[in-house]
């Protein structure tokens, strides 16, 4: 009975989400027109960026926003092309409803020739199908979820053929998440948070499914998105849990969660995803981070990149969430460039971009080597996960 309690609910919101995008994803007349519309490269083109600004994933979406302007600041005169950047807000709090907002309003302007994002799983799988009905090719920095590109557990994709992303997904992190902990941190039971979001409870299930099959005990835990205090659930977790596996798109419920096992005795370690990858907000000593992206100073030819986001960005430090941004941003442009060419100045239409952004390939990639997409999905072709941890001064250390 338990059981049903979660599920329940978790169903029922999934079909409200079905329903509501589906509905989103009928393209009135004027969006029509618009995705019909031919687009003039000679004039400045739009591209949007969707990305929350606000709220606790709010330092995710303004690091990437800083290299997305540098990123248009820097590759639009070696790509021939006149960019003009916009924004768009989509709070991981307020679930999938700015998401869907904002596919209408860029859909609507036939200048915005592409998505830049969305950044977080749930906003993608809520405006997907809006997009590619509309022709707008989208391309993500950092959303992760597996099934956006991929069917899990005999249901389909999430997102569209129009859905692309240039960083690994949560079916490589959780399996390489768990296995780390099976080889190296010797674990042998692990406590599971989900956030009741799309972007937890996948990577949760991925993390969950690996560990189970190699005789890892696991206890699950589901607590809402806007909890602040999770002193009650750390209270279930038994004292001779090894690690507290917390998927988060919010770094500070990582950091509270940490700081609040250790205020009742309980010696697991946290050890976060992605999203909680932000030494300003969680840095408790002793924990675990993934990412999808190593520190871009390991490749000499990011010099000049680096050199130059830090005149443009004066005492910020570069995170993991921003170097992603600049990579997909330079992939659209790409995209643009060859398919303005092929067609001698014009896109007869938006759409014509989604196959031109599957062909691309760019040397000397910003996180490694050299980039382009899988033949299978829309997803990079060889995309790993690193591991860090957090060292007593707070820093990032490479681990794996």
């Amino acid at each position: 009975m338990r059981r049903l309690r979660f599920i329940l609910p978790i169903a029922a919101a999934a079909l409200t989400l079905a329903i509501v995008t589906a509905a989103s994803a009928r393209p009135s007349h004027t969006h029509s027109a618009a995705a019909a519309q031919v687009v003039n490269c000679n004039g400045p083109l739009k591209i949007a960026m969707v990305t929350p600004l606000t709220g606790g994933a709010g330092f995710l979406g303004n690091e990437q926003l800083s290299w997305a302007k540098y990123a248009v600041k820097t590759l639009q005169k070696r790509y021939g092309l006149k960019i003009q950047l916009l924004t768009g807000d989509t709070p991981v709090e307020q679930g999938p409803a700015p998401a869907q907002a904002l596919a209408q309003k860029f859909i609507a302007d036939p200048r915005v020739v592409a998505i830049l994002g969305p950044s977080t799983s749930g906003a993608v799988a809520a405006s997907s199908a809006a997009y590619f009905a509309a022709g707008l090719v989208h391309v993500s920095e950092s959303a992760t979820r597996t099934q956006l590109t991929k069917p899990v557990g005999g249901q389909p994709r999430q997102a569209t053929a129009g859905f692309f992303r240039v960083v690994a997904d949560d079916g490589i992190q959780g399996p390489n998440d768990a296995n780390y902990m099976i080889s190296k941190l010797h674990v042998k039971k692990v406590a599971i948070f989900d956030f009741q979001e799309p972007y937890s409870q996948g990577i949760a299930a991925d993390t969950e499914t690996t560990l189970k099959a190699k005789g890892v005990t696991t206890t699950r835990l589901s607590a809402p998105n806007t909890t602040t205090d999770y002193s009650s659930y750390v209270s279930r977790i038994s004292g001779d849990t090894d690690v507290v596996f917390v998927p988060t798109q919010k770094p500070g419920d990582a950091q509270t969660i940490a700081e609040q096992l250790a205020e009742q005795g309980k010696k697991a370690k946290v050890f976060g995803t992605d999203g909680s990858n932000n030494p300003a907000q969680f840095k408790f000593p002793g924990s675990y981070v993934s990412n999808f992206a190593a520190p871009i100073n390991l490749f000499p030819y990011n010099k000049a990149i680096i050199a130059g986001w830090k005149r443009d960005n004066p005492g910020k430090e570069i995170g993991s969430f921003g170097p992603p941004t600049y990579g997909a941003t330079q992939v659209i442009f790409s995209a643009l460039q060859q398919t303005c060419a092929k067609y001698h100045g014009k896109l007869p239409n938006r759409r014509v971009l989604i196959p031109a952004v599957k062909r691309v390939r760019i040397h000397n990639w910003i996180l490694g080597g050299d980039f382009r997409f899988s033949t299978r999905t829309n997803d990079p072709f060889n995309g790993r996960f690193y591991i860090f941890q957090i060292q007593s001064n707070g820093t990032y250390k490479l681990v794996q």
